[in-house]
């Protein structure tokens, strides 16, 4: 899909499992390549708020963080998910970013962090794009975890199973989050990956495997 000058591709199962942060899986290489023929800066992601900044195509990749950004051309940035929320962000000055948004992530304050990490690059209107994530009907939460949450992003992130648990709403945090830095949410996916057979999901199926949200300026 187009996101402003950049496009984004997010992969489900019909791609195949493209989690490896070795770098040394030729297989899964060679998905990448299928998805889009250009170096990828993946990440070794840890469930944070750090935003990696590339600056060669490829540069950066296998980094400990949970976002990058980058203004140099050719460059394609990724992470990979199995529930947590993919958010690829682009600006029409050719800033993009992309960010793994986790319910940790999101109380670390990731979402807030890559905006503030494009901005300092050139970019001024940011757009986003939300991919397949759990959703609450899916996401049954602890009550003091999900009470620091909506003290830091506000009680929309509260929601209730299918079954009538406390659930975490994980896009309305992301959506909240891109609100308060500035950025319009433009598309979003709206994919249950519990739900859904087309997405890896590992609080539903234990899933190890992972699909990717990539981001690039053609």
């Amino acid at each position: 899909m187009a996101l402003g000058p950049a496009l984004v591709r997010c992969t489900g199962r019909a791609e195949g499992d493209l989690g490896d942060v070795s770098g040394d899986d030729p297989s899964v290489a060679g998905r990448r390549r299928s998805v889009v023929n250009r170096p990828w800066t993946w990440l070794r992601q840890v469930h944070g708020a750090d935003v990696v900044v590339v600056t060669t195509p490829g540069g950066e990749a296998g980094r400990s963080a949970d976002a990058a950004v980058t203004a140099a051309p050719g460059t394609a940035l990724a992470v990979v998910t199995a529930d947590c929320a993919p958010v690829a962000l682009a600006s029409p000055e050719g800033v993009i970013g992309v960010a793994h948004a986790g319910w940790r992530g999101l109380v670390a304050g990731v979402v807030e962090q890559t905006v503030a990490a494009m901005r300092a690059l050139g970019a001024r209107t940011i757009e986003a794009v939300v991919g397949p994530c759990i959703h609450a009907e899916c996401y049954a939460f602890g009550r003091a975890d999900l009470d620091a949450l909506a003290a830091r992003l506000g009680d929309e992130v509260r929601a209730v199973t299918s079954h009538g648990e406390a659930a975490l709403d994980i896009p309305a945090g992301v959506r909240r989050a891109l609100r308060r830095s500035g950025v319009e949410l433009v598309a979003d996916v709206d994919v249950c990956t519990a739900c859904s057979s087309r997405y890896w999901s590992w609080r539903a199926r234990q899933d190890v495997e992972r699909q990717a949200t990539v981001v690039w300026v053609p």
